[in-house]
């Protein structure tokens, strides 16, 4: 690690500590034993290990400093005000296992079940309160280096796809200090998990892809299992996009077939075990319908001055109502708040950033459509999942604040075609520079 960088991050730890006593303390604990774990990983696996290991550590320190400024000036409401539920569940189940809570009531039931939305989130709260006390800090650290891990994860799933060191740096770099990345990483939300596992799960793919083995399997399932526990309808396009690319491949020779067959027959045995396919088809059944989501869809722009459905709009529910919905949901899920709508303070402090996003989509169809003819193959288990999410969320979002929030699950992928798109456009420019310099000296020279 850079040595300037080594001081600030030893002071910076002191100082938290004092964020919240013992609390600080605590979370500098847990975070730096998981942090010296995965700069072991990253040292290990590979050969740019300083870069990662350096950025790492600054998407580390961003994510912890607004965690203590969210944690000091109680900002819970104006960033996440979900964090305030999984407060209350983690206390709740912490007293069920402690012995002071009884588990019969109808509301300690229903945190404990293990089906239905969210439930991983749940027990992950209540495994952290169950440890280390009333301490909100602390699953925000723990968030918070979720969120940075995302950083040399991405790396390594842009670098399988690509081959190539400057595409997986510049993806890196983006999503280690991007915004939206930092600020709902930051916070004692899952979706800084949800982002983790999605690139964990893409980037194990790829890896067995190459070459299986007994640990990228393992990997892949546990990620899978996280993912079905914390948005269990998202399990599915995960899934789909997974089995997807094994069916595609990367080559049609025999032992490329046995691996892929082999990694098919683990993943999905090992889901079976856990009994997740049915979990998750009861699930879908209660969850999952289409009335359930026109139905929210509705709600959620009617409760919500930043709904943008309307009366009178299409109902999803049919075919023609779903094809005057998508459009819509589409513009608002990629480019919304749009500024000239922001309606609170809350909107107006993402306005930079959402010029900034615009700037990059030029950037991210270059990419794709560079990676769609050239890398398609490789590609595929991240193409998939992203379009299908996307179609997704156009459809069933009806609020800005949900649709930029959740665009965020879309966007650690999109950033990295903006990353291809930056080095094909400097890769170009370069080369014009050198064709102009070499007409220069044949001019010179002829004179």
């Amino acid at each position: 690690m850079n040595r300037l960088l080594a001081i600030i991050a030893i002071v910076f730890a002191i100082a938290f500590c004092f964020v919240g006593v013992p609390d600080g303390a605590i979370a500098m604990l847990v975070v730096g034993a998981l942090s010296f774990g995965l700069v072991l990983v990253i040292r290990r696996e590979e050969d740019d290990a300083l870069f990662l290991t350096n950025l790492f550590v600054v998407a580390l320190l961003v994510r912890l400093l607004l965690a203590a400024i969210i944690f000091s000036f109680d900002l819970i409401e104006f960033f996440g005000p979900d964090a305030k539920t999984y407060m209350d569940v983690g206390k709740l189940i912490s007293g069920i296992w402690n012995g002071t809570v009884d588990p019969t009531t109808p509301l300690a039931r229903a945190v404990l079940r293990m089906n239905g939305p969210g439930w991983g989130m749940n027990y992950f709260s209540g495994m952290i309160y169950w440890v280390a006390g009333s301490n909100l800090l602390i699953g925000q650290a723990i968030c918070s280096f979720f969120g940075a891990a995302t950083v040399p994860v991405v790396y390594m799933c842009a670098k399988r796809i690509y081959s190539n060191r400057e595409v997986a740096r510049y993806s890196a770099i983006i999503i280690a200090l991007f915004p939206s990345m930092i600020v709902w990483s930051s916070q004692f939300l899952k979706d800084g998990l949800m982002i983790f596992f999605l690139v964990l799960t893409m980037t194990m793919v790829l890896e067995i892809q190459k070459k299986l083995s007994l640990r990228s399997g393992a990997i892949l399932a546990f990620s899978l299992i996280a993912i079905f526990s914390l948005r269990f309808y998202i399990f599915y396009m995960v899934a789909a996009a997974v089995f997807g690319s094994f069916v595609v491949g990367f080559g049609s020779s025999t032992s490329t077939i046995v691996r892929r067959l082999a990694a098919v027959i683990f993943v999905g045995g090992a889901l079976a075990f856990f009994g997740i396919f049915q979990i998750a088809t009861d699930d879908f059944g209660r969850f999952a319908t289409v009335d359930r989501f026109e139905s929210s869809r509705k709600w959620a722009s009617d409760e919500a001055v930043s709904g943008f459905v309307k009366s009178g709009d299409g109902d999803i529910r049919t075919p023609l109502g779903a094809l005057m919905v998508f459009p819509v949901g589409l513009t608002y899920l990629l480019l919304a708040p749009f500024p000239w709508q922001a309606v609170n303070f809350r909107q107006a402090v993402t306005i930079p950033e959402i010029f900034v996003w615009w700037a990059m989509l030029p950037l991210a169809v270059f990419g794709l459509y560079y990676t769609l003819r050239n890398r398609l193959r490789p590609a595929i288990p991240v193409l998939l999942f992203s379009s299908m999410l996307t179609v997704v969320y156009a459809l069933f979002q009806g609020n800005v604040g949900t649709a930029y929030r959740q665009r965020t699950q879309i966007q650690v992928f999109l950033m990295i075609f903006v990353a291809v798109g930056w080095v094909l456009f400097r890769e170009r420019r370069e080369n014009t520079e050198m064709l102009r310099m070499a007409s220069r000296r044949r001019i010179n020279i002829e004179n």
